[in-house]
């Protein structure tokens, strides 16, 4: 708003300063002499009816610039808007040349002075540079509009790029947190131990514990960087993941699941619900006697939620919340809605959109 002020004014000086300048160049001395002898309130008239002229000839220059913005772009159509701004500054400035000769006659007469202006109306010469006013302040305005625009661009163009090269960083440390997950030594190491304890105590027991983790392995590794997958794929997955968690921990979690048929061939990132999972898990006490619940369930608004209670550990782990951010940086890059974190005294709960 103070910039548009700031224009209009610096237009408006640049306008009337012209107009004596034209009238200085075109009309001899004598015309001078007769001007300066006019009585003062000739003189002061004319002058405030110059300033009028200029400030209504840029105001109605600058109203037909933002109007043809809105209607014709330059980009698009630059020999139309060229043509059709040039007729409405040339007829808006004629109209404006009766009216102020129409004010003169009406001041002029009052004031027994004989104003320039009616000989300069008289001169064709002279009318032609005065139309020429409005079209160079429509041009200086038109060239500070894409000037601007030019910067917009330029700026929003080097934002891109940069917004480009994080996002490619970001997905480049998304797929190397995926990799890390999938090679996780813990997780083979653990697993590995509970399947070995497993086949000397129950053989059966032990071939269903391989035949889940190695569900579970090819699942990593086979979708853990992609960027989507229908839900009832990562279901399947929890299934077995869920399987290898409940021999290794016993009694000390319960996982209630129920999601909406509805639902199931909705998107969702690869291994969300394991890295939730392991959030819980980590952070938890897991005893029988006072048992970890995960609730997992669709909501009408489309989302997949995950509901823990909390049991603090006596000893705390350091919290680097590696997971939960690889989630929350996927769903950047997805651009859609984001994920929701609230924590209270009693429960933890994440909500991810479910995309369609």
């Amino acid at each position: 708003m103070k910039r548009s002020k700031a224009k209009s004014a610096l237009l408006t000086a640049f306008t009337f300063i012209s107009s004596y300048i034209t009238v200085f160049i075109i009309f001899p001395n004598s015309y001078w002499r007769d001007y300066f002898n006019l009585p003062l309130s000739g003189i002061i008239t004319d002058i405030l009816v110059n300033l009028l002229f200029c400030v209504l000839l840029v105001e109605l220059s600058l109203f037909i610039d933002r109007r043809l913005n809105k209607k014709i772009s330059w980009m698009v159509h630059p020999l139309k808007r060229l043509l059709t701004q040039t007729l409405f500054q040339v007829l808006g400035v004629l109209f404006l040349i009766i009216c102020l000769g129409a004010i003169y006659l009406i001041f002029g007469n009052h004031a027994n002075t004989q104003p320039p202006y009616l000989n300069i109306r008289q001169s064709l010469y002279t009318i032609v540079l005065i139309i020429l006013w409005p079209l160079m302040v429509s041009a200086l305005n038109t060239g500070d509009f894409l000037l601007t625009n030019w910067k917009t661009a330029t700026l929003k163009s080097a934002e891109f790029e940069i917004k480009a090269a994080q996002n490619k960083q970001l997905a480049s440390e998304i797929e190397l947190q995926a990799l890390k997950l999938q090679l996780d030594p813990h997780f083979v190491f653990n697993n590995l131990s509970v399947l070995s304890e497993l086949i000397l105590q129950d053989q059966q027991l032990g071939y269903e514990y391989t035949k889940n983790f190695t569900k579970v392995y090819r699942y990593l590794l086979v979708n853990s960087k992609k960027k989507l997958i229908p839900l009832h794929e990562e279901l399947k997955f929890l299934d077995a993941y869920l399987f290898l968690i409940k021999n290794r921990m016993g009694d000390g979690c319960i996982f209630q699941i129920d999601i909406s048929e509805s639902r199931l061939n909705m998107l969702i990132p690869p291994v969300t619900l394991q890295l939730f999972i392991e959030n819980a898990l980590k952070y938890n006490r897991t005893v029988e006697e006072d048992p970890l619940i995960v609730r997992i369930y669709s909501n009408d608004d489309d989302e997949l939620v995950v509901v823990n209670n909390l049991l603090p550990l006596i000893k705390k782990h350091d919290s680097t919340g590696l997971g939960l951010k690889n989630i929350i940086d996927r769903y950047a890059l997805l651009g859609d809605k984001m994920p929701e974190i609230e924590k209270n005294a009693q429960t933890f709960t994440i909500k991810v959109p479910l995309i369609k």
